[in-house]
């Protein structure tokens, strides 16, 4: 069953802080490269004969694996959480209360951690912990760095806003952060948080 690229979630001309042309061709190039990688790599691993196969291959095909796995799954969060700035609702807002004392507590911890990436390349993401029963802010440098068991629900690409960075001052792109911890957006939460 190959995978396949989900419509882009979000209207790229609506994005404060972001170009349509980054949009589109974040979205095209490493989502939709995301998914072909995994496709190419599910078929490598569906004929690939386990009991003869290297082990440095099996190890290196399960690696990428998880990489283009988990590139595809955050991309499509990242997409489907950008929109209008609203302030969370219902259930979300009154887990992010409990959790971090305040939804403007929990925007300033996740922008900031956004910040502290410096313009590099990586996540921060709003992960619920089903083990902890919690909400929390979780730093992920690369595709395979997400919390064990956890369902992150919103994700901010740095890579997007390190490219916006070349072309800005700091202060704007650190504005850019800070907004989007302002695009939570009710409907996008709700499809995957359940208290």
């Amino acid at each position: 069953m190959p995978y396949e690229v989900k419509p882009l979630a979000c209207d790229p001309t609506a994005i404060t802080g972001m170009s349509e042309r980054l949009i589109v061709s974040h979205y095209e190039n490493n989502y939709g490269g995301a998914v072909q990688r995994l496709n190419a790599i599910t078929k490598e691993l569906a004929e690939l004969d386990f009991t003869s196969a290297p082990i440095f291959v099996i190890n290196g095909l399960k690696r990428e694996e998880l990489i283009a796995m988990n590139s595809m799954i955050l991309h499509e969060i990242f997409f489907a959480s950008l929109g209008e700035h609203g302030e969370p609702e219902g259930a979300l807002r009154d887990a992010l209360i409990r959790d971090f004392g305040s939804v403007s507590g929990w925007a300033v911890e996740f922008s900031t951690m956004g910040k502290a990436q410096r313009g590099g390349s990586g996540w921060v993401l709003l992960t619920w912990s089903p083990r902890d029963h919690r909400l929390v802010n979780q730093w992920a440098m690369d595709h395979t760095t997400t919390l064990a068991g956890g369902q992150p629900i919103l994700a901010l690409d740095m890579y997007e806003l390190a490219e916006r960075r070349r072309s800005l001052r700091r202060s704007s792109a650190i504005s850019m952060t800070s907004d989007f911890a302002r695009t939570l957006t009710r409907k996008r939460t709700e499809d995957f948080y359940a208290v």
